[in-house]
């Protein structure tokens, strides 16, 4: 995909043999509870953001890729899950990297 590709294969240069079987255990482990995840989510996306400044462009563009492939490859309860799963962890990553900083001020007059 032009618009996140290059942040897999030339910023983070991402090594597929290596990563590809994380991310089945990650999903693995979200959809069937395997304790086969031992990571942290999070502090490597935060690595990733810091070196690519992710968007929520590129967030929206992740998850119309990820729902789009597991409506032609799978159906059932388990993809429901797995794309319900994709859309919050989505949008927690998203308020913790795009606007964790971001303070919001509330006047007692409003």
């Amino acid at each position: 995909n032009p618009d996140i590709g290059p942040i897999f294969t030339q910023i983070m240069q991402v090594h597929w043999e290596s990563h590809l079987p994380v991310m089945y255990n990650f999903w693995e482990n979200v959809l069937f509870f395997t304790g086969s995840y031992s990571g942290n989510p999070m502090v490597a996306h935060e690595k990733v953001h810091r070196m690519a400044h992710l968007t929520a462009h590129h967030f929206s563009v992740w998850l119309q890729l990820f729902l789009k492939t597991t409506d032609e490859l799978f159906e059932g309860d388990k993809a429901e899950l797995a794309k319900q799963r994709a859309i919050s962890i989505s949008t927690v990553m998203q308020i913790k990297l795009l606007h964790e900083h971001t303070s919001i001020t509330v006047s007692a007059d409003q």
